[in-house]
């Protein structure tokens, strides 16, 4: 996880690599097998419906003939089993998560306003009408995913959200994952893993017909569906591996450092981690330190490949060389820990989202407890998108309204422009309303 190339050159001379990938390439965002495979389900699942996505349920996840579908009991009850203290986590994360996203949302009004008299326009608000939502439940089932996904469409307004999470080995739904669509107001829930789950809602399968939009991180699998899928239904966000990068000086403290550089690296062997920092000395405690945690970490099989192939530490000479590098790498989660933090926060412009202090990490935004969306661009795209908000499940939909009284503000200059085009149907719409009201 390095700058691009154009930007390392323009800054030559003015920062060190201390630690460079062993990894020679970017992660793999597309992986030509894996979009083979799933054009091929795809299209099985369009042609040949529930059959098709049980015959790969049957295949993939091992399902063994049950209901795929929770019933409103079922889902109702799916805490009971759960510990107390993991019940009222879920709880506070699905509370919190909403919260901030009906913030968000009453910021977005709708608006009305006239440019000319008698030329009155605006935009409305309105939320999309179905969303479907992907709920991860592998080697780690990403309990929080419900807050980001099915909460914060259900503070957008949406009426219906549907949810797929894949079974586990004993072909039950995870039960905290499903507590935590519940408590967040998920609506109906199928057992249903990987590319049949996206197929299935997309194509109106499960549910109460084809969703609008799917929403949810994945496997390589799943991001690959949703990006054939794009177009047909919307998406939040192409996914690829979790990053994280971490801007730091002297004042750093190097333990914390390294356990959040970890911490994202622990998500897969090739998430990137990376550190750019203005001290020599500090980067080169972390990766000492880094050694030293990795040694006792029990996920040291995953975090450690991840920081050896694509973790990156690098010395800039000066705050903004730092940052100026950091908003190349425009990373998923960044954090910030240097005496003037508030410096970054203004110059910073390309991330995911924003740790600010070294008492934040990335770890509270990803289990829900932090309030914001843990669903984020990676691989660069924080340099034109944001991460999902309530905002991306509304949709701002303008409005024009127009009396006989300002036809000559628009009619006279539409039917200029539309004859120089040779559009004379559209000049057309223009003359007729000059002759009727304008005589």
């Amino acid at each position: 996880m390095l700058s691009t190339p154009a930007v390392l050159t323009s800054l030559a001379g003015r920062f060190t690599v201390l630690k460079a990938p062993a990894v020679d390439a970017p992660p793999a965002q597309h992986d030509p097998a894996v979009a083979s495979r799933v054009r091929q389900m795809l299209l099985d699942i369009e042609a040949g419906g529930m059959d098709a996505v049980l015959k790969h349920a049957a295949e993939l996840d091992r399902w063994d003939g049950r209901d795929v579908e929770l019933s409103p009991a079922e889902v109702a009850a799916s805490g009971d089993a759960l510990p107390a203290d993991l019940r009222e986590a879920i709880e506070l994360g699905a509370r919190r998560t909403q919260a901030f996203a009906k913030v968000q949302r009453s910021h977005l009004v709708d608006v009305e306003t006239e440019l000319e008299p008698g030329l009155v326009v605006g935009h409305r608000y309105i939320p999309v009408g179905r969303v479907g939502a992907y709920l991860p439940a592998g080697r780690f089932p990403l309990t929080a995913s419900a807050f980001m996904t099915v909460g914060v469409a259900k503070a957008a307004g949406v009426g219906d959200v549907v949810a797929c999470t894949p079974p586990q080995p004993d072909g039950k739904a995870n039960p905290a994952v499903v507590y935590a669509a519940h408590v967040s107001g998920v609506d109906r829930v199928f057992v249903l893993g990987g590319v049949q789950a996206l197929a299935a809602m997309a194509f109106g399968l499960v549910g109460d017909g084809p969703v609008d939009m799917l929403v949810g991180a994945g496997n390589a699998y799943v991001a690959e569906a949703k990006r054939q899928l794009f177009g047909r239904v919307a998406i939040d966000l192409p996914a690829g591996p979790s990053e994280v990068a971490v801007i730091a000086d002297e004042t750093a403290d190097p333990v914390l450092v390294a356990a959040d550089l970890l911490g994202q690296a622990e998500h897969g062997p090739t998430s990137p981690a990376a550190l750019v920092t203005t001290s020599q000395e500090l980067g080169a405690a972390v990766v000492a330190e880094i050694e030293k945690q990795l040694a006792t970490l029990a996920t040291r099989d995953i975090a450690g490949p991840a920081w050896r192939d694509f973790g990156s530490v690098l010395v800039a000479d000066d705050r903004e060389t730092a940052a100026t590098l950091m908003d190349d790498l425009a990373p998923e989660h960044l954090e910030v820990q240097t005496a003037d933090d508030d410096w970054y926060h203004d110059r910073l412009r390309n991330y995911g989202s924003l740790f600010i202090g070294e008492a934040s990490t990335v770890a509270y935004s990803d289990k829900g407890m932090a309030g914001t969306n843990h669903v984020l661009p990676t691989a660069g795209g924080a340099k034109h998108s944001a991460g999902l908000s309530v905002s991306r499940f509304l949709k701002p939909l303008t409005y024009q309204r127009i009396t006989q009284q300002a036809t000559p503000l628009l009619a006279e200059a539409v039917q200029v422009i539309s004859d120089s085009e040779g559009m004379a149907a559209h000049s057309a719409t223009a003359t007729l309303r000059t002759a009727r009201w304008t005589a």
